[in-house]
């Protein structure tokens, strides 16, 4: 009775929510990527940059949110080292987004060395504050939606809403659903396939990167050397399960965070190793179970118009 307290109670549905925030962030980003026709499979390496610019941001300047804007350029430019790879030089998209995540993982260690002479971790720096909405905290039960939350968790809101009607209620995002599954009709159209494919690509390490700079500067004050964690891959498999749909990407990550939260608040007379795997084995499983059920783009990966 205590455990099913635990998991359907309020605590659970804030913890659920402050742990999806990176997902839904970064799985955004992967629908954009991949429904221009761009395969990302270095989502992970673009957080881990964001979140490694973000505290080297906020340790420069002494103040966190110029820190986040650090980690979102510096995902935004791993996004276009990947663009450039792919589009430009046609290099085989898989193989670059792994790339990505190599050259970040080394990168950052060696980076970390540098600035703070330490191969682990940064030194602290300023982190981002809560916020109360005056009178929604008021506000019986969902008052506490309001109360001392992060910022990211309101802005994460705003970009899936922004994302879903980009996407399906203007002409924009009618052409860039085009272009992922019929490219050379776009082109046809008068359509500049490149350009969207270049815009999209960069918005999504930007968008990685804002949701690195979540980790490192919101839900704690330094960077530690692989601290996404495999959140990427995570990010990855709620754009196939949400069937690369920003709504569904939103709900697909919520399962995640839940699957994570579970592992934090549950008390279960499990190994603790075993209960750390469960968001990961839940990962796996949607992969194999959705990816040949899934119809994601057609044209993803192929950029031969």
């Amino acid at each position: 009775m205590e455990i099913f307290e635990s998991i359907f109670s309020m605590n659970m549905l804030m913890i659920t929510l402050r742990m999806a925030v990176p997902l839904v962030i970064a799985s955004i980003g992967s629908v954009l990527c991949e429904r221009s026709g761009i395969i990302n499979l270095g989502i992970e390496g673009m957080m881990l940059i964001g979140a490694f610019g973000a505290v080297v941001g906020a340790h420069f300047t002494g103040i966190a949110w110029l820190g986040v804007l650090t980690g979102i350029i510096a995902g935004g430019l791993f996004g276009l080292i990947h663009a450039v790879l792919c589009i430009k030089f046609r290099t085989n998209q898989s193989v670059s987004g792994v790339g990505i995540n190599i050259f970040a993982s080394g990168l950052t260690i060696v980076l970390c060395r540098a600035i703070w002479e330490s191969d682990g971790s940064s030194g602290s720096v300023a982190q981002i504050s809560n916020v109360t909405v005056p009178g929604l905290s008021q506000i019986p039960i969902l008052g506490q939606f309001f109360e001392k939350q992060s910022p990211f968790l309101y802005l994460t809101a705003v970009i899936v809403f922004v994302s879903w009607y980009v996407l399906y209620k203007t002409n924009i995002g009618l052409r860039l659903r085009t272009i992922g599954d019929h490219p050379k009709a776009a082109a046809t159209a008068g359509v500049n396939v490149t350009k969207y494919r270049y815009v999209c690509v960069i918005l999504c390490g930007m968008l990685c990167g804002l949701a690195g700079a979540y980790l490192s500067v919101d839900q704690s004050n330094l960077f530690v050397k692989e601290m996404v964690a495999g959140r990427g891959f995570m990010a990855l498999a709620a754009t196939i399960f949400g069937g690369w749909n920003p709504a569904g990407s939103l709900l697909a990550s919520l399962l995640f965070a839940f699957a994570q939260g579970i592992r934090i608040t549950v008390d279960l007379a499990l190994p603790q190793r075993i209960l750390q795997m469960v968001p990961y084995l839940l990962t796996l499983v949607v992969l194999i179970v959705f990816r040949r059920r899934a119809q994601g783009p057609q044209a993803a990966g192929d950029i031969k118009d």
